[in-house]
């Protein structure tokens, strides 16, 4: 049997309760201002940042490309031409449809 899955007012109210249990068991809660919990000695981090260093010259290489494009293969020609069913009804000298008859194009 599959546990029900707690309810977001549910986990809500939990975690106003681990709150004051914690506050109510000599807790501290501390203030930090808003984007300082991300820095590191006042500073931010800048090792996971990727542009500290200048950006690099790149070599232009439309000669090559220009290469690969050329031979690559053009849109393949329909050489086989499908024949296809057509389904086709069948009327009476009175213009009422007797049956359904299957017809190659």
């Amino acid at each position: 049997m599959v546990k029900p899955k707690p309810t977001k007012k549910e986990t809500r109210q939990e975690i106003a309760n681990q709150i004051d249990a914690f506050l109510k068991s000599k807790g501290e809660i501390q203030h930090a201002d808003m984007g300082e919990s991300g820095l590191v000695d006042g500073k931010y981090n800048t090792s996971h940042i990727g542009f500290g260093e200048p950006r690099q010259e790149r070599t232009p290489l439309t000669h090559v490309v220009a290469e690969m494009q050329k031979r690559k293969a053009g849109p393949k020609a329909n050489t086989h031409i499908q024949k296809r069913r057509k389904k086709v009804i069948v009327y009476d000298d009175f213009g009422d449809p007797i049956r359904w008859h299957w017809e190659e194009e």
